[in-house]
């Protein structure tokens, strides 16, 4: 149980989150959790940011949570964008993409001045901002790094970094073992991520290495996972990096278990697709969502669609509506038609209340581009993947999936690319997407062997939320070890003065 403290003693804590939604929820999720056991919380984040989750907030506060957001000033007219573009998934053409980016950098000035203003105890960053590091050591706290993806992908990256086995090869094709892992790994300098590249841009290599080193030289890195999960990783990374790191995960069922999915209930009164879902059998229907930063092709839209119709299954394909492409558009609505005649399928413009959605019976898995919070709310509902990686670490995180845990069937992609980069963008074809989605929903043989251990994990996460889980453990330490923290400063302060 965690030490009790008078309220003079009470902790403080910053949590600075990096306005992408796979960086922000799990962040966000996580200081929602620090308030509920007793730590006294500031966001620090920009208006638009914090409209995502303020709701959120402001019920923890009115359930007696000290939890609070601090308010910083987007300079979207020195970029030159509009009101309200604050966030890497409104960067919806690769130009306001890397006005949004320059925007972010900007904010420094404005975050230092609220870590000297609010004097906390700790500051938990995203790993997208090195320099806190430097802002800790002025303030003589903590620094926490939050990094947003798995043990086993961070693992992957320092190795490939460190030890360069992609380079001086025949080919961009040709399969080499990523050295020093628990598990012989085989990848393609095609799947990794485009700043370890040869070819990469020497500022973004550079702007990774920061982060990355930033690690090192923290009190401490958070991780949105859970010990029953990577452990063998946890193990790896503590020796590679030489400092100490939290499982806390998976934060969202966490935060969520006692009525928060009701919020996602209220947005979602009885719509379409949750009659539709109510009418399938247990287990029989396919989610299908690619995060909030993809952006596929029309061309690629046209091979999912076909795939997914042709393999004869019941799905759910959650689609963003794209400005200006009234073609892509034009025949989504089309298939969208097509599939309501059928009663094969359901289409979810924009967003999706994907906790709910997953918790529901009828859905059997999810075709998923191996984002980490995709992967770790499936996996909190003992759920197998289809596995799609796009970019970034996600097919180290497919790796993980297929070949570690095997509770995951390939797609086939093949090039990791983000979509504002220029160049062609890469194709996975209808074929091989039909085939894969009819030997992952298949009720036998390797299928079924799958859906076992999906379930069997999906076990080991709830329990590590639980009191005297493996998760709810390292967080009533965490706080226990910065409330001691706290407490010798300010013996050491006492001391100087006297």
């Amino acid at each position: 149980m965690a030490m009790e403290f008078q309220p003079h003693h009470q902790l403080n804590v910053i949590f600075l989150p990096y306005p992408a939604p796979g960086h922000m929820n799990p962040m966000i999720d996580t200081a929602r959790l620090f308030a509920k056991y007793g730590v006294s919380v500031t966001i620090i984040t920009t208006h638009a940011n914090a409209l995502i989750f303020q709701k959120a907030i402001d019920n923890d506060f009115s359930c007696g949570h000290p939890i609070r957001t601090q308010l910083i000033q987007f300079p979207a007219a020195q970029v030159g964008l509009p009101d309200g573009f604050e966030n890497i998934k409104d960067g919806n053409s690769p130009e306001i993409f890397g006005k949004i980016s320059m925007g972010i950098l900007m904010l420094k000035d404005q975050i230092e001045l609220q870590f000297q203003n609010l004097q906390p105890d700790c500051i938990v960053t995203d790993m997208s901002y090195p320099w806190t590091v430097e802002s800790a050591a002025k303030l003589g706290i903590p620094r926490l790094y939050y990094y947003s993806s798995s043990y086993f992908s961070t693992c992957a990256m320092y190795s490939v970094s460190k030890h360069k086995p992609h380079e001086n090869l025949v080919s961009d094709t040709q399969k080499f073992t990523i050295p020093g892992l628990p598990h012989s790994i085989e990848m393609t300098t095609r799947q990794l991520e485009e700043w370890v590249r040869p070819e990469s841009v020497k500022e973004v290599t550079e702007s990774f290495d920061a982060m990355f080193e930033s690690e090192g030289r923290s009190y401490g890195a958070l991780y949105n996972s859970f010990q029953e999960l990577e452990s063998e990783y946890e193990q790896l990374h503590k020796s590679i990096k030489g400092i100490k790191s939290w499982s806390v995960g998976p934060v969202s069922a966490w935060i969520n278990r006692d009525g928060g999915q009701s919020q996602e209930l209220a947005l979602a009164k009885e719509p379409e697709w949750l009659n539709w879902l109510n009418s399938k059998q247990n287990e029989s229907v396919l989610y299908v969502c690619f995060g909030s930063l993809t952006r596929l092709s029309h061309a690629q839209l046209v091979e999912l669609a076909h795939g997914l119709e042709n393999s004869g299954h019941n799905f759910i394909l959650v689609i963003r509506k794209v400005d200006g492409d009234e073609d892509g558009n034009s025949f989504l609505q089309e298939f969208e038609h097509r599939m309501k005649e059928s009663n094969k399928g359901s289409i979810i413009w924009n967003w999706a209340p994907q906790l709910l959605i997953l918790d529901h019976p009828a859905i059997g898995g999810i075709v998923t581009h191996c984002g980490w919070n995709s992967i770790i709310e499936s996996m909190s509902a003992g759920l197998p993947m289809i596995t799609w990686p796009m970019f970034g670490e996600q097919f180290y995180n497919e790796k993980m999936l297929v070949e570690v845990l095997k509770i995951g069937v390939p797609v086939g992609s093949k090039e990791n690319k983000f979509w504002a980069i220029m160049g062609e963008d890469p194709m996975v074809r209808r074929e091989e997407i039909t085939n894969a989605v009819v030997r992952f929903m298949r009720r036998e043989g390797e299928s079924t062997e799958m859906r076992k251990r999906a379930r069997k994990l999906g076990d080991a996460a709830r329990k590590s939320t639980e009191e005297g889980g493996s998760s709810y453990n390292n967080l009533m330490q965490l706080i226990d070890e910065l409330k001691s923290l706290k407490i010798s400063r300010s013996l050491e302060k006492n001391k100087l003065d006297n």
